[in-house]
């Protein structure tokens, strides 16, 4: 099942030239798929009852025609590919001429709320869903990110309680910020970039110390969050123009 919403771009969620920021368009994409769950009886308030939570894993996105404030957007969003321990979930946005903007997909895995372990999904959450046979990009298969051996620039940061959501970890929109910080000055006055990823591996909670690391890299800006003995990889953010 296609679910469409309408939603506004304000003030807040523009950067350079009142273009729309790549963060508000995964706080946009968030809200919609939430929105969705919340009519499957997998939201955000069906937790208590099902004992089930959403744990993203991916995201991957391309921006084919950045929007500007303040336009009115229609988000399109629908599960596919639902297998036992995983499942994805796909965007498409249009502009307010009706064109194709921006194209999203994304990877999440479904766990039980008091255990934090990942569950398999019965039928029934498949049936709620209604997934579609249809993906925005394609047949393409995304690769693996890979872990750039040397970098040219890191920082420290300490988990804050305006980073944690409603899981207890750092919210998923926040790390695009996190890789920011690190990026060389030339680099991060690049932005907005139009292709990116955030890949999550490990979660990262109140009051942890992590350590963001850049490279140049397979020519993507590749930026590695992982704890400060770089024993354990948090997220793989890539970017590209």
């Amino acid at each position: 099942m296609i679910f469409v919403d309408k939603v506004k771009i304000g003030l807040r969620d523009t950067g350079k030239d009142c273009l729309i920021k790549n963060e508000s368009i995964l706080e946009i994409l968030e809200n919609v798929g939430g929105e969705q769950s919340d009519l499957a009886g997998y939201g955000i308030l069906d937790i208590e009852r099902t004992k089930l939570s959403w744990i993203l894993l991916d995201w991957t996105v391309e921006v084919l025609k950045r929007p500007a404030y303040p336009e009115e957007l229609e988000v399109r969003t629908w599960g596919r590919c639902f297998q036992k321990a995983y499942t994805y979930r796909d965007f498409e946005v249009y502009n307010s001429k009706g064109e194709l903007c921006i194209k999203a997909t994304t990877k999440w895995v479904m766990i039980n709320s008091d255990t934090r372990k990942i569950v398999r999904m019965g039928p029934e959450v498949k049936e709620a869903y209604k997934p579609e046979d249809y993906s925005s990009f394609g047949d393409y298969n995304f690769p693996k990110p890979e872990v750039p051996i040397e970098f040219s620039n890191e920082v420290k940061y300490t988990v804050s309680r305006k980073d944690i959501d409603i899981n207890g970890h750092m919210h998923n929109t926040y790390y695009l910020n996190l890789a920011y910080e690190v990026l060389p000055e030339e680099v991060y006055n690049e932005r907005p970039y139009d292709s990116f990823r955030i890949t999550y591996k490990h979660e990262i909670k109140l009051g942890d110390t992590v350590v963001c690391r850049y490279a140049y890299f397979n020519n993507k800006h590749v930026v590695v969050v992982m704890n400060e003995d770089g024993s354990v990889v948090n997220s793989i953010i890539e970017l590209a123009k």
